[in-house]
């Protein structure tokens, strides 16, 4: 059978709540940030950020938290055939803190969780054919049922070709050695234990551990000597990790001293958090195994995965993606606190994106003072311009039918109700935080002084702000606006939230073909780097090289650009659509008031019903999704466009 996948991890699935505070006890932590975690499950994520074909064989639970398991591995590239989805039993949770450098708390809600009834029905030996490598961790050696499953994939790994490695991966009290609150001990001498292992040792082609779980694998404290005992059982290569002092591989007799194996450089960062670094390490070995590569550019890769993970909170989201790893082995270590690296930081968050959105056609029904001057001018109620904005979302989905590639812009404070119905629509969601049209720039009050209100936003929400500028601003109000910027870029990065930055120039002042590109260029230069741009509908060619090439100097990276519209009608939106189509970074539009303007005057002044709007609707917004698609198939030469 065709090799179709690169690798196979099996066993632990669960999510990690990561304390958000850092320095205290786990008692006093107020709030947690919410990962998936387990080792296998980590390891099939880091593999997959490093390019690897990955797969994970798992149970989770018939429930939110296991979905957000299945999608996070899901828009990570992982494949999930092989998560099974279990009717009677809960998807297992971790809790975990960072209370200093040697204390990091944690307790494991593993109680009959979903992952710990594996068995070996779930083991798919198709499955497992179209993998180069199994890998499997010590865990799910300790229960009869799962080692069960782990040992009928291990062999038909092996009668199929395909590589084994073991993640020893010793956490006592889950073998039943320790209570429920210590979860943190990383080692406990139990010749059970020690046994357990030993019989499966020779199953292995690679077998990774720290020196503790050399010991239990062992049987002995003195990790020489335990590598030895592996050594007679196994002849799997055998890297041993040893903290600070980096990696290193054994593959052939154990010689005298740890040093006399195969190592690779290790790096001098601040640690910050151990927790998963083992399977970042991991990740970066079997990148580096896999493609066989020697031991000292394979551990290169571990030693490098590892330092990102303990620099950095929690641990899948932590792992590097290829194109990260790269760049930071070209450039070397500039600040310790590699969390602190600020060019680093960015290509983490640029090349670490879960859902990409290559097309984005974007229903903006975001306006608040437009509609209600229009209201108030019909005399009617504000309140019933919530009703018209889920008429929107209706028109919406009857144009999207379900599909990737479209999106709305909705408000939080007249048109809550919509942007809560879009929630589970697969839709691409903007929010705005502006004060409508303030100049100097404003935030609505929800967002609160210093943009902690983000806080509470969903994460797939992209914090949209729309700013009035030019660059012939005077000094005092482009620091302002500058300044307000800057505070909320800040606060979407540490919110984990996309950010699209919409400008507006032409009413403010002339413009010229360079005008856009100023904006763009300024704002890299004072560290804003948005995930989206939002440009008026500009009608030269010139205008939009200029702006593109702005972009794709500072940030090649970004996911794109967004035309609007300024009321445009269809008629005169079209030519702008057909020149900007012709730039890929271009993405779409987000459009609104040229789909609803006519169909809001009627709505509100009670001619037409709903049913009528939501058509009227429904065809103005079918007719430019049609229109950009046509110029952007155009553009690439007749071929459609992904939707």
């Amino acid at each position: 059978m065709q090799k179709t996948l690169d690798l196979i991890t099996i066993g632990r699935s669960s999510v990690d709540l990561y304390g958000s505070q850092v320095g205290g006890r786990l008692e006093d932590m107020r709030s947690f940030e919410k990962y998936i975690g387990g080792s296998p499950t980590n390891m099939a994520a880091g593999t997959a950020k490093l390019g690897v074909r990955s797969a994970v064989i798992t149970r989770v639970g018939d429930e939110h938290m296991g979905r957000f398991i299945r999608e996070e591995l899901q828009s990570l590239g992982v494949d999930t055939r092989g998560v099974k989805t279990d009717p009677e039993r809960l998807t297992a949770l971790a809790i975990l803190g960072i209370r200093d450098k040697e204390q990091f708390p944690l307790i494991f809600y593993r109680e009959n969780c979903a992952d710990m009834a594996l068995c070996e029905e779930d083991i798919d030996p198709d499955f497992i054919a179209e993998a180069r490598c199994v890998t499997v961790t010590g865990t799910h050696l300790s229960h009869p049922r799962t080692k069960a499953a782990v040992l009928k994939a291990l062999r038909l790994a092996r009668d199929s070709g395909a590589k084994t490695a073991l993640d020893i991966d010793y956490r006592p009290n889950l073998w039943g050695l320790s209570g429920h609150g210590d979860g943190e001990n990383r080692f406990i001498a139990s010749e059970a234990v020690t046994q357990q292992l030993q019989e499966t040792l020779s199953l292995f082609d690679l077998i990774v551990g720290t020196e503790e779980e050399f010991h239990i694998a062992g049987g002995t404290t003195v990790t020489l000597d335990a590598l030895k005992a592996v050594r007679k059982v196994s002849g799997a290569t055998l890297v041993c990790k040893r903290g600070p002092m980096g990696a290193t591989a054994f593959t052939g007799a154990i010689p005298k001293s740890l040093d006399d194996g195969e190592s690779g450089p290790g790096f001098p960062i601040e640690v910050f958090n151990v927790l998963g670094a083992g399977d970042g390490f991991m990740s970066g070995l079997l990148k580096g195994w896999l493609e066989d590569k020697d031991w000292v550019t394979a551990l290169t890769y571990a030693n490098a995965c590892g330092a990102f993970a303990v620099s950095r909170h929690g641990c899948t989201p932590a792992y590097p993606s290829w194109e990260e790893l790269q760049f930071f082995l070209q450039r070397g270590v500039k600040t310790p606190a590699l969390r602190k690296d600020t060019e680093l930081e960015q290509v983490h968050w640029s090349t670490n994106r879960h859902k990409a959105w290559p097309d984005v056609r974007i229903f903006a029904f975001d306006h608040r003072i437009q509609l209600e001057r229009m209201c108030d001018e019909l005399d009617v109620p504000r309140e019933r311009i919530g009703a018209f904005k889920k008429l929107c979302l209706e028109a919406t989905m009857q144009v999207s039918q379900g599909r990737d590639g479209y999106g709305i812009l909705c408000d939080n404070r007249v048109g809550q109700d919509a942007l809560h119905a879009a929630a589970d629509k697969g839709l691409w969601i903007g929010r705005p935080v502006e004060f409508p049209a303030s100049c100097p720039l404003a935030f609505e009050e929800e967002l609160g002084p210093d943009c902690g209100g983000l806080k509470e936003w969903p994460q797939n929400h992209v914090v949209k702000v729309l700013c009035y500028c030019h660059p012939d601003d005077e000094v005092a109000l482009r620091d302002q606006q500058e300044a307000t910027l800057l505070k909320l870029a800040a606060a979407a990065r540490n919110n984990r939230l996309d950010l699209l930055v919409e400008l507006i120039t032409s009413p403010v002042g002339p413009v010229d073909d360079q005008s856009a590109a100023k904006l763009i260029n300024r704002l890299y230069e004072i560290g804003i780097y948005p995930d989206w741009w939002k440009l008026e509908p500009m009608k030269t060619d010139a205008v939009w090289r200029n702006a593109c090439r702005a972009v794709e100097d500072h940030d090649p990276h970004c996911r794109g650009i967004v035309v609007l519209g300024l009321a445009a009608d269809m008629e005169a939106l079209g030519p702008a659509l057909r020149i900007a189509a012709a730039h890929p970074l271009v993405k779409g539009f987000a459009v609104g008031r040229t789909i609803m303007n006519a169909t809001a005057l009627q709505w509100f002044g009670g001619e037409v019903d709903d049913a009528t709007a939501v058509s009227q609707l429904t065809n103005n917004y079918q007719c430019l999704c049609t229109l950009w698609d046509e110029a952007r198939s155009s553009a690439l030469g007749g071929k459609e466009i992904a939707s």
